[in-house]
């Protein structure tokens, strides 16, 4: 079942929806530039966000263990920690690169961490928010290994290696990803088949919302969903720079040009 999230205020602002940022990837280099266009985003939306929602994989690898958390990030964990400082509400969701986030945001930034998707109510608007993996038909293969990696046993023995080492295993794992290996297609519409449509029109027959929001699929979509309801894809942050906004009446995939690029 969902976490359900009653009357989001607006506040005559707006709300903004990013994803996979894949922060530490393809390579160090990338990533910290990368990451100076989020700070640049995260800055030109400071004024009217009345919230913002990071939708998964914003880093490319997270793990917690009790006293480490991965190095680096400084300038991203900065910014937003002084966004939460301006009042401005941050949700946080976990996605296939970084499900293993605990508590370390919650409790130093005061920024909640979601490990699914929430519904809220926006104005007369419901929105469904999550990652997406592991949703919708099809999949197996990673459906069978999220299972193993979210068992608290095995995250128990990882954390027992050294973090050097664990850390080394976790990105190697992660460079094999799709974001850093677009040559296997995996970017491409799949029309019918895109198994997340699916997921929202399956379940929008059984239960409305009026916008379904969700990340990982690395391709900004906008698809109809029946007669009232719209699914989201917000795309990522490594080729596309996409975000969705949403004034509580219409919700808008738009792609962030730094001002340089102007």
């Amino acid at each position: 079942m969902f976490s359900h999230l009653q009357n989001f205020s607006l506040k005559e602002k707006k709300i903004y929806f990013a994803s996979d940022f894949h922060l530490g990837a393809p390579s160090s280099e990338a990533s910290k530039s990368r990451e100076k266009k989020i700070i640049q985003w995260l800055d030109s939306i400071q004024s009217d966000a009345a919230a913002i929602f990071l939708v998964g994989d914003i880093f490319d690898f997270w793990f917690e263990y009790k006293e480490v958390v991965p190095k680096g990030f400084i300038p991203f964990i900065s910014k937003i920690q002084q966004l939460r400082e301006a009042g401005i509400p941050i949700l946080f969701f976990t996605g296939n690169h970084d499900l293993w986030m605990k508590d370390y945001f919650t409790k130093e930034l005061g920024i909640p961490v979601y490990h699914h998707p929430i519904e809220l109510m926006v104005n007369d608007k419901t929105l469904l928010v999550g990652h997406g993996d592991g949703l919708g038909p099809g999949d197996h293969s990673y459906k069978f290994l999220k299972k193993i990696f979210v068992n608290p046993v095995a995250q128990w023995l990882f954390r027992w290696i050294h973090p050097d080492l664990g850390i080394k295993l976790a990105k190697a794992w992660s460079g094999k990803s799709r974001i850093t290996n677009s040559e296997k297609g995996e970017d491409r519409f799949l029309g019918e088949e895109e198994w997340l449509w699916q997921y929202c029109k399956d379940l929008e027959s059984k239960r409305h919302h009026d916008l379904y929001i969700f990340g990982h699929r690395h391709l900004p979509l906008e698809l109809e969903v029946g007669d009232h309801a719209t699914y989201f894809n917000l795309g990522e942050w490594v080729s596309q720079f996409t975000y969705l906004e949403f004034d509580g009446r219409k919700a808008e995939l738009k792609k962030f040009k730094a001002p340089a690029e102007y």
